[in-house]
């Protein structure tokens, strides 16, 4: 039988008795927990003569004597001797010291475990007969694995003191685009705020019934729910002592208002964090063959809202044919953007192109001129979640060459 136990180690003296390659990754492992750690080896190897030296370890370099235990928490033994390494072993068993046989697991009375930190969870594994760290290391990294999947019951069973928000981009619409770290905290959350874009319906369906899911979802010229009253809703769910999730669509970042959310919990006292997450100004584009940047084609890329109309900033960025600009939100505004992009001599013929409802079985992809913008945005009826994109990158001839350029390349 094998006991797990979690051991802080932090301060507390550990022995390492032998000084080859694997007492250098388990010297690393115990500075890591910040253990104070003692050497006892005749030689080192240039590994762990390094650590020793750039961490100011104690080292002993000489054979193990029973007197080294004195005052050890925790030993472990590597010296490429078997015997050598069982009488340590045995000297410990005697002095109830536990020990980690690095050379035999099943004469040790301790093993290390193949551990990892998931949030504020440490999954650890190990063998109950012998030891086999490979094995131990493959189960944990498919327990690893689930968290990509959100299948890892991570959420709290016992109420917290004090609860937090994390802003989470949850980017521009499948759930497999979203990070990892994105699905751990959702699956740790006891209230998820979510948005109208975004993964938040595909997320849903995979919570537990407890979870509290709140939709806050604005649409186009309808806000059903004010700012203010959102930020008050995490804000006062976290002071409550649950765990927030506040899911956006793309990136908090990116015209997603999570700076106003943020600000609203340092206001009030509630510890926050942002996650990133895809933002749809280069994710949608991407989805339909679209680079923002292309070498030889455009150089940099800016992103504005369409809501806001066009500044000189933004006037100038279509002006540069090198630069591609991309329009969030842009949809019920774009007569006025391209009238006021002609207006400042931009040219008619700029390649444009309407990306809709990116990454989705619904993606369609118009690809027009400003000249020509509002008339085809008309006739293919635009409609929202579109990204729009002017610049020269959004010409069908970028990525999609006639044969005879294809030759002339190959050549």
């Amino acid at each position: 039988m094998t006991v797990m136990l979690g051991v802080n180690l932090t301060g507390r003296d550990v022995l390492l008795v032998g000084g080859g390659a694997v007492a250098a990754k388990r010297l690393r492992r115990f500075l890591a927990e910040g253990a104070t750690v003692r050497i006892v080896a005749p030689a080192l190897h240039d590994d762990t003569l390094r650590l020793v030296e750039s961490h100011g370890v104690a080292w002993q370099g000489r054979e193990f004597r029973a007197a080294d235990l004195a005052g050890a928490w925790l030993v472990h033994t590597a010296t490429g001797d078997a015997h050598v390494d069982r009488a340590v072993g045995e000297q410990c068993e005697l002095q109830r010291v536990l020990c980690i046989n690095a050379s035999d697991g099943a004469h040790g009375s301790a093993r290390l475990t193949a551990q990892a930190e998931v949030g504020d969870v440490t999954v650890a594994v190990t063998s109950t007969v012998g030891a086999d760290p490979r094995r131990s290391m493959a189960v944990r990294d498919a327990i690893i694995a689930l968290v990509g999947d959100g299948r890892l019951p991570l959420r709290r069973r016992r109420g917290a003191r004090s609860g937090r928000v994390d802003l989470v981009g949850g980017g521009p619409g499948p759930a497999d685009l979203m990070t990892v770290r994105a699905r751990r905290l959702i699956a740790e959350a006891d209230v998820l705020v979510t948005d109208r874009l975004g993964p938040a319906a595909e997320i849903v369906q995979g919570l537990d019934p407890d979870v509290e899911v709140i939709d806050v979802g604005k649409q186009p010229g309808r806000h059903p729910v004010p700012q203010e009253e959102i930020n008050r809703i995490i804000v006062e769910r976290a002071a409550a002592g649950l765990r927030v999730v506040r899911l956006k669509g793309g990136d908090p970042f990116v015209f997603g208002r999570g700076g106003e959310e943020m600000l609203a919990c340092l206001v009030a006292g509630i510890p926050v964090d942002v996650t990133p997450g895809i933002t749809s100004a280069i994710a949608v584009p991407q989805s339909a063959g679209i680079p923002v940047t292309h070498r030889g084609t455009a150089a940099a890329f800016h992103v504005v809202n369409g809501q806001g109309g066009l500044g000189p900033g933004t006037l100038g960025a279509m002006a540069d044919a090198t630069v591609t600009t991309v329009v969030l939100m842009g949809v019920a505004a774009l007569g006025r953007l391209v009238e006021s992009a002609i207006a400042h001599g931009i040219p008619k013929d700029r390649p444009v192109a309407f990306v809709e409802s990116g990454h989705t079985p619904q993606q369609r992809t118009t690809r027009t001129t400003l000249g020509r913008a509002v008339d085809d945005a008309l006739a293919v009826g635009l409609r929202n979640p579109a990204v729009i994109v002017i610049g020269e990158v959004a010409s069908e001839r970028l990525l999609l060459p006639s044969p005879s350029t294809i030759g002339a390349a190959l050549a």
